[in-house]
């Protein structure tokens, strides 16, 4: 089970068409290794780490891979409840999304991701449903029902 609890700060949101614009320029990640099973992604200034499990042969330093997809879901219908919220003046601080996944019938995976939006018994009622609407605008949930296609490709460097 994953918890994600919105901050209270201000968090910028990347539309889909920002996200696609941002592709069409051609906005790369690079890759590196950092050591034993460590694999880091470098983009737009920072710097995301993984590790594998002890379990999997890693130090467990990091979240693995599959983690931080995972938790992309869920941080991402958090920054649209964020701003449904900050938007209409509803205070944050008692909301929280809890992310289960079920894995599928034959064990090969995730079979079903679920998202339950906890709120405060003051929150307005007239907005109860909207809340859902407006995490279910979420970008990444988004590119896993309409996937992109995927291209790997290997060369040799130069030098």
């Amino acid at each position: 089970m994953l918890i994600i609890c919105p901050s209270a700060r201000h968090m910028p949101l990347l539309s889909l068409n920002f996200i696609l614009k941002c592709t069409a320029m051609g906005d790369n990640m690079v890759i590196s290794f950092g050591g034993g099973k460590k694999v880091n992604a470098s983009y737009r200034g920072f710097t995301i780490q993984t590790d594998q499990s002890v379990n999997g042969g890693g130090e467990g330093s990091a979240p693995e891979p599959f983690a931080l997809f995972l938790a992309s879901i869920g941080t991402c219908a958090g920054i649209y409840v964020f701003l449904f919220c900050e938007q209409r003046g509803i205070p944050t601080d008692n909301i929280r999304i809890v992310q289960s996944h079920e894995p599928r019938e034959d064990g090969t995976g995730v079979g079903k991701i679920s998202l339950s939006i906890d709120l405060p018994s003051d929150f307005p009622a007239k907005y109860r449903t909207a809340v859902i609407s407006a995490a279910n605008l979420c970008a990444v949930k988004k590119h896993i029902l309409d996937p992109p296609v995927f291209e790997v490709a290997a060369t040799i460097a130069e030098g």
